[in-house]
């Protein structure tokens, strides 16, 4: 039952961090849509069946049966067909542009005909398109904060927490030089050969090149200061040490710290998104063979949600640091899914943001060439003609869900 209740809070925080995350999202779109006089008819969390809706305004709000994921309807997003352009097959039908076109316009709401998303200027499509991955950029950053700054980060300090009785020489297991030296724990280096001590990573470096020599420390011991002087013993690799365990402090990450953690985080997210097709690939190759899942690959919000839950369970058996441990975790992990959505969103393929923002910068482009050449304005660009790319980027992404989800099921990733 213990397992049970540590494993669950950490999926349910999961869960509702993603509607949170992807609820901000579509309500950076709306924000700005409305902003710009473009109506909102629906803001929705979930997918399916309506649980719960409520109309103010312009603006339908409403919770769905399924929480994986949300959606806001702005309508108007392609221009009505030119003269020239075809908007029937061979056959007589319509073609895919004309249908989103079509569609696109009768989810106008009554009274709204006048105020498409296509008769924004580019640069407002812009604003609109990328409002949605700079809150979740926003949001990343905001956890990265909370988590390395509000709970701190966690690194040695000078105090001595343990001393250990032995080490292990390339002559065998011989006392180790600070139990011979008298250093006990509580202890707190604050020199070492005449070099006054900041960190614990100086001492850790220059016992590390101090192999056989004769090393002298400065400590404070209940208030006084204490001199000793021990031989750093050779380990079997040759580098110095001393058998001193260094005790572990917490404190508030510095601005070049979050700085350093959000940027690799971006960047690792870049990376993966570039790999993505041979990562998908590599899952499909460990779910049929015998080869491991690449603990470092891509996984699905099943494969999230399974990791919170081992990571919350293991904290809870430890108790309270565990617990508060086990949130800091959460949060980092919430953040890096934030980022994820944000840099993937930018792929310059629609549907996802990135490519409605390409198209407008198309448009604007064109029409400031058109300015440049004093010719007619050329009008809205109409990007209902990559209906087939939007069509094919749709099943490549739900197929790429389905099968990170199966593999999340059969062959998940563990901590373990």
């Amino acid at each position: 039952m213990t397992h049970l209740l540590g494993q669950t809070w950490g999926i349910v925080f999961m869960v509702i961090g993603l509607l949170v995350s992807v609820g901000l999202h579509e309500a950076g779109h709306m924000f700005f849509a409305k902003r710009f006089g473009v109506p909102v008819p629906e803001f929705a969390i979930g997918f399916g069946p309506r649980l719960w809706k409520r109309t103010v305004g312009e603006t339908t709000y409403s919770l769905r049966a399924v929480p994986l994921g949300g959606f806001v309807r702005i309508p108007g997003m392609f221009p009505p067909a030119r003269e020239t352009t075809a908007t029937t097959d061979r056959r007589g039908r319509l073609t895919l542009a004309e249908e989103a076109r079509r569609q696109s316009m009768e989810e106008m709401p009554p009274g709204t005909e006048g105020r498409p998303f296509h008769c924004l200027p580019a640069r407002r499509k812009v604003v609109v398109m990328l409002a949605g991955p700079a809150m979740n950029l926003l949001l990343s950053v905001a956890l990265t904060v909370g988590a390395l700054v509000g709970i701190g980060v966690s690194e040695p300090t000078t105090t001595v927490a343990e001393v250990v009785p032995t080490v292990t020489t390339s002559t065998g297991e011989v006392p180790s030089p600070a139990a011979q030296a008298g250093i006990l724990p509580g202890d707190v280096v604050t020199g070492v050969d005449g070099m006054d001590v900041q960190s614990w990573s100086q001492v850790v470096e220059h016992m590390r090149s101090s192999a056989g020599k004769e090393v002298s420390l400065v400590l404070q011991r209940q208030g006084q200061p204490v001199q000793v002087t021990l031989t750093v013993a050779a380990s079997t690799e040759g580098y110095g040490m001393v058998g001193i365990v260094s005790e572990i402090g917490q404190h508030s990450a510095s601005p070049a710290q979050v700085g350093e953690a959000v940027w690799g985080m971006a960047t690792g997210t870049a990376s993966a998104v570039i790999g993505l097709p041979m990562g998908v690939w590599n899952v499909i190759v460990s779910v049929f063979t015998e080869a491991p899942r690449d603990r470092t690959g891509v996984i699905s919000v099943v494969g999230v949600g399974r990791i919170a839950g081992e990571v919350t369970d293991s904290g809870t058996q430890r108790g309270g640091e565990g617990i508060l441990q086990s949130f800091q975790v959460l949060l980092l992990l919430l953040a890096s899914l934030n980022m994820a959505l944000c840099v993937f969103n930018l792929i310059p393929l629609p549907p996802l943001d990135g490519g409605h923002v390409m198209g407008a910068l198309y448009e604007g482009g064109r029409r400031m060439l058109a300015r440049a050449r004093r010719r007619p304005d050329p009008g809205p660009a109409d990007t209902a003609r990559l209906m087939p790319l939007t069509y094919a980027t749709g099943a490549a992404l739900v197929a790429m869900s389905v099968i990170l989800v199966v593999a999340d099921i059969i062959k998940p990733i563990t901590l373990g």
